[in-house]
């Protein structure tokens, strides 16, 4: 049996269609929310509420909203949910559950029932690997996340930095000192 070159194409283009439309239609149809959302539920409540705590210790609100306003803690869970291999997501929530366990041996409350000067020595432990088994990589990973977290949110982007959605012309000694933030485009 002989295919011609449009008959073979028309054919791949119907095959290579019917894939694509039923997914499409899908993600069409979903009213999908703002934000970061993870396609499963990763968190218990109290650990979403650890995440929260120790994301807002790392970038608290000051004359800017802080990491929860900009939606850390769900940049986290749609990060573990998504990106994250099944043994990288369990070593991660085992030393989360870490931090959470030192607070509470060492206050006899959970981390985030602590004052943030307590909740700031706990980090402070766990930066400088002074929780045991912990290691200092957990809260520079843990770091890591917030900061890509709330620099790619609409709140990291368009409030603390400047936000020019159409560059102007080049300026490559710009006066830091006239703004006191960073450029994003």
């Amino acid at each position: 049996m002989l295919f011609d070159r449009r008959g073979l194409l028309a054919r791949a283009g119907m095959i290579l269609a019917s894939e694509i439309a039923a997914p499409l239609a899908r993600a069409l149809a979903a009213e999908a929310a703002p934000g970061f959302s993870a396609t499963e539920v990763q968190f218990t409540p109290d650990q979403r509420a650890l995440v929260s705590a120790v994301s807002e210790r790392i970038i608290p609100t000051t004359d800017t909203p802080g990491a929860i306003a900009a939606g850390v803690p769900a940049f986290i869970e749609m990060m573990l949910a998504d990106s994250y291999a099944p043994g990288d997501r369990d070593d991660f929530m085992n030393k989360l559950g870490m931090v959470e366990g030192y607070a509470r041996i060492r206050y006899a409350k959970a981390f985030v029932a602590l004052s943030p000067d307590e909740q700031d020595q706990v980090l402070t432990l766990a930066m400088q690997g002074g929780i045991s088994m912990l290691g200092e990589e957990f809260f520079v990973h843990c770091r890591q996340l917030v900061v890509l977290g709330y620099y790619t949110s609409e709140i990291g982007c368009k409030q603390e930095r400047v936000y020019l959605p159409v560059p102007g012309r080049y300026d490559g000694k710009y006066p830091y000192a006239d703004v006191r933030r960073v450029f994003a485009l």
